[in-house]
């Protein structure tokens, strides 16, 4: 039997605390992977391609100046060996000067060029991801809220940022320099071949080695990359979370603990940087040698074809020979350097087809139909609302309602009660038509949920809910969210209605306060008054409080008990709350268990039963008294 060490008991509890303290920071990978590059897909590079047709002309000019820049390169490098072989060889000082004059007007035309096709590239690859985004955006506002339940926001925005990003690259650089690149090359290989093919053979023959060479390196860079952007994430992601929980960990004095285990993240992120620039400090001083390797190679066979004449076809002077050396010393660079560049291109356009990919996989997710073609859209609603033996699951195999029935008539206020999980929250979403019953039917004045149009009902519904967001903006921005055409004075008059006008105006810049990242200049319970004074704005028909007083202290919520019994008023509402001296006035309690409702009726007719409803609010007056 192998020899074991035994465990080192003393160690157990450092071990451990690390073992937990690194949980904290690390980052779990399980499903969270998504692939960085993808094969050539013409499918997707058509579909992408077609981002650029609405912007034909700067496409099509841009596609001109690709190909003037293609020629431009060997031109000048194929003059500047003539005037070499020509009046510098034969000593024509006249011919010189004109020659380096029309190479200097040359290489201004060339820097034009360069320009133009940088600024053009740039410009449509810009309005390319524009107009990507603008329609990753309109299709987001399409889409129901089962989709946002299943998809994680970090995915929603990595399709805004990154991967839109990725096909921008795609878009102006793979398709546009792989063209300078690819024809450059060409136009170099026609030349050299037409000059002297023994030599331009031996080219060919050392080209593979390059391509392999190279590919080589490009994998592992490539993979490299990859380590250091999953890396630089996961750094970002422990910044961020360190600066959300910072009151966490002052309160449990872990700043230590924490600075140590960033530290590692730190230290782990440096460590493949500097594999990167190993692979890269190895990579260009070997193409470099290859490539004065290659130019050593041809000087031998030039210089054997001119001093024995060997190899050559046609028997050609000494001088042509010379001649060619010249053109192809100029011209290696350009027959060479373009296999690297393009192997870059090649890595960035198969990253593009990945983003592509997930970019129009999200465009291809067909929101789900919430209304009927043909749905109707009624100027004004009574407010009546009607479950009809409604089920619900938001898995279809796990069902969340068991044959929910009640109606609540114009004017009545319904409470929701029950244990966390009981089902208040769905029936409120079902309500709000974020999602349609599974089984039965909901009916809104009597017309079926799924025959009505969401917009028309969503302009008849207001919601106040536990933690209400709010956007970056003032108080005054964020009330007139509830209607958003209301002038100044209507907003006040919400505010002053509600009798909460004295508690914004006592803000440092009143109603012009900025309220700050997700409200974060206010306290709960202001934040929650804006959200009642946009309620109150809104005047809708039917109203929805979902545990809206939560976050209100006790003398906030006695100031606004008043202008809530006015906000009811003449309006269809349901309030779920925890707090049941929210709900004593209630036109009806329905109690919730497991799906179901278990118990209906006022609330002195519930307490009379002495039944769930009734052990709950003894609960909660014990709750409160002690």
């Amino acid at each position: 039997m192998a020899e074991t060490t035994p465990p080192n008991t003393n160690a157990a509890p450092e071990s451990a605390t690390r073992k937990h303290a690194t949980r904290i920071t690390a980052v779990n990978r399980k499903g969270e992977s998504e692939a960085k590059q993808r094969p050539l897909d013409w499918r997707l590079i058509k579909r992408l391609w077609n981002y650029a047709r609405p912007h034909a002309f700067k496409r099509n000019l841009l596609l001109v100046i690709v190909v003037m820049r293609a020629v431009q390169m060997p031109l000048m490098a194929w003059w500047i060996a003539t005037v070499i072989n020509g009046p510098i060889f034969n000593r024509d000082w006249p011919g010189v000067v004109r020659g380096t004059l029309i190479f200097g007007a040359l290489a201004v035309f060339t820097e034009v060029t360069h320009h133009y096709r940088s600024k053009l590239a740039l410009q449509l690859g810009e309005a390319v991801v524009q107009d990507l985004r603008r329609d990753i955006f309109a299709h987001l506002q399409k889409m129901g809220m089962s989709f946002y339940d299943r998809t994680k926001l970090g995915r929603i925005i990595s399709r805004m940022t990154s991967d839109a990003e990725a096909m921008r690259m795609g878009i102006q650089d793979v398709l546009f320099i792989g063209m300078v690149q690819g024809g450059g090359m060409v136009i170099a290989a026609g030349v050299m071949l037409w000059y002297d093919p023994p030599l331009f053979g031996f080219v060919l023959a050392m080209t593979p080695i390059i391509i392999m060479l190279n590919r080589y390196f490009t994998k592992r860079l490539t993979k490299q990359a990859r380590l250091i952007q999953e890396s630089f994430s996961r750094v970002t992601a422990t910044i961020a979370e360190s600066v959300n929980g910072v009151r966490v960990t002052q309160g449990f004095v872990r700043q230590e603990v924490n600075a140590e285990l960033f530290r590692e993240l730190v230290k782990d992120h440096s460590n493949y940087n500097l594999a990167q620039a190993r692979l890269a400090g190895t990579q260009l001083p070997l193409l470099e040698f290859k490539t004065q390797f290659i130019i050593a190679g041809l000087t031998v066979l030039a210089g054997y074809q001119v001093l024995e004449g060997g190899f050559t076809i046609g028997d050609p002077p000494p001088e042509k020979t010379f001649a060619a050396l010249v053109v192809f010393w100029f011209m290696i660079p350009l027959f060479f350097n373009p296999i690297r560049v393009m192997a870059r291109q090649f890595n960035t356009a198969l990253t593009a087809m990945a983003g592509a990919e997930r970019v129009f996989g999200l465009l291809d997710i067909e929101p789900e139909k919430l209304e009927a073609d043909d749905a109707v859209s009624p100027e004004e609603l009574t407010g009546r609302v009607e479950f009809q033996d409604v089920r619900f699951g938001y898995d279809p195999d796990h069902p969340v309602l068991h044959g929910i029935s009640f109606t609540a008539e114009p004017g009545q206020t319904v409470a929701l009660v029950g244990h966390t999980g009981s089902g208040k929250s769905t029936v409120i979403k079902l309500i709000c038509k974020f999602y349609l019953p599974t089984q039965g039917k909901l009916l809104i004045d009597g017309i079926d949920a799924f025959k009505l149009s969401t917009d028309a009902l969503m302009a008849q519904v207001g919601i106040v809910l536990q933690s209400n967001f709010l956007f970056t903006g003032t108080v005054m921005d964020n009330i007139r969210m509830g209607k958003p055409d209301a002038t100044d004075e209507q907003v006040i008059d919400a505010a002053r209605r509600l009798d909460c006008l004295d508690l914004f105006e006592a803000l440092p810049e009143g109603l012009l306060t900025e309220v700050g990242e997700k409200g974060g200049n206010l306290s709960l319970g202001q934040r929650q008054l804006v959200c009642f004074a946009r309620a109150m704005l809104a005047d809708p028909r039917i109203l929805i409080l979902d545990e809206a007083t939560s976050s209100v202290d006790t003398m906030t919520e006695a100031r606004i008990q008043k202008a809530l019994e006015v906000l009811l008023q003449g309006r269809t509402s349901f309030v779920v709350a925890h707090r049941l001296s929210t709900i004593r006035h209630a036109s009806t309690v329905l109690v919730l268990d497991h799906g179901k409702i278990v118990e209906e009726g006022p609330h002195t007719k519930l307490l009379a039963e002495d039944g769930i409803y009734a052990n709950l609010y003894r609960q909660f007056i014990h709750a409160t008294e002690s």
